[in-house]
């Protein structure tokens, strides 16, 4: 009975040592390059991704190849997001004035304008659609105000949405990785609204349904500083942010949100990630990952405590929408996979 004891355990951990993998990046394209700060993984086959020069990326085929092209009559356009329904329709977000959003119906063969604002300041940062193709951008503000577009098509057209909140003179976006507002659904109310998380000298924290603004306990007061990135699980957020001129100070450069109080409760992890962040996911409600030009982290638990897996650089990173894929993407035309 003890013998067979012993190789019980022996096995167990023989098993253990086998499936508890470290997490791994691995690069899978470099070939153009270019910045790359526009990343939407529809499922473990489907990726694409857009940056400088107006290039556009798309593999169909998990990551194995990614077919380049540069968008024609665009080639000195800078797409800092990207939304992909498919293998073929996809959005791409050009930021500054003319802002533009495009659209492919066709792989990317061919681009239709579905959008064009040339205010002058105009300069668009992020979009996010839920599974419907309802869908929100935010730009930074014009006249003092939010800038926020919605579509509930696709993004086949767009009305403003005339917000009365009225930000702080320092107070705009980051365009760092297309993640800084989130669309959200009100549990009690079954109403989809949206959150988002403001930078520079002041950065701020905004539920669209309450039309209230709340103070990010972030890094703030410079305009390299505050929020970068947001995403959410359910009544719970996360922010990250810091100083991307000081990309390896760890200070104030993350915020966990409990939206489930009234004001909602912020925290800080009690070991934070190690620098600056552009871009931050939930895998599951428990393992989060976050990245920037100085590395890339992870959690399992929750947000509270982070793990640096690797030092280096990426921009953006998501998981798929439909999947458990995830891709990694940055500078000099870096995409990358990461296996839990």
């Amino acid at each position: 009975m003890l013998q067979k004891s012993i190789v019980i355990l022996i096995f167990s951990c023989f098993s253990t040592s086998i499936y508890a993998q470290n997490p791994t990046i691995t690069i899978v394209d470099t070939s153009k390059k270019v910045s790359i700060r526009g990343l939407s993984v529809v499922d473990n086959n489907t990726v694409w991704c857009s940056g400088t020069n107006g290039s556009v990326a798309r593999s169909i085929d998990g990551g194995k190849t990614f077919i380049w092209q540069t968008v024609k009559g665009y080639e000195k356009r800078d797409f800092r997001d990207i939304e992909a329904f498919d293998a073929n329709t996809a959005l791409i977000m050009g930021i500054a004035e003319p802002a533009i959003i495009l659209k492919t119906k066709d792989g990317g063969n061919t681009w239709r304008k579905v959008f064009e604002d040339s205010t002058k300041g105009m300069f668009l940062d992020a979009m996010d659609f839920d599974e419907k193709g309802n869908g929100v951008v935010v730009g930074d503000p014009i006249d003092g105000k939010p800038y926020i577009l919605l579509t509930k098509n696709e993004g086949d057209d767009w009305v403003r949405d005339k917000r009365n909140d009225t930000l702080i003179v320092g107070e705009a976006f980051f365009a760092s990785s297309g993640t800084n507002i989130k669309i959200i659904m009100n549990n009690i109310e079954l109403l989809k609204s949206y959150v988002f998380a403001t930078g520079g000298t002041k950065s701020t924290f905004h539920i669209d349904n309450t039309k209230k603004i709340f103070k990010l306990p972030i890094i703030q007061g410079k305009e390299s500083t505050g929020a970068n990135s947001i995403d959410v699980y359910k009544n719970n957020a996360i922010i990250v942010g810091g100083d991307f001129t000081n990309d390896k100070d760890t200070t104030l450069n993350c915020v966990l949100v409990d939206m489930q109080t009234n004001p909602p409760k912020f925290s800080h992890p009690q070991t934070p990630p190690h620098g600056y962040r552009s871009c931050v996911i939930y895998i599951t409600k428990k393992t989060l990952v976050t990245c920037g030009t100085s590395g890339v982290d992870i959690s399992y638990d929750g947000g509270k405590n982070w793990e640096l897996i690797s030092t280096q650089s990426f921009h953006v990173v998501q998981k798929a929408k439909k999947g458990n894929a995830i891709y990694l993407a940055g500078s000099k035309g870096k995409i990358a996979k990461l296996e839990l």
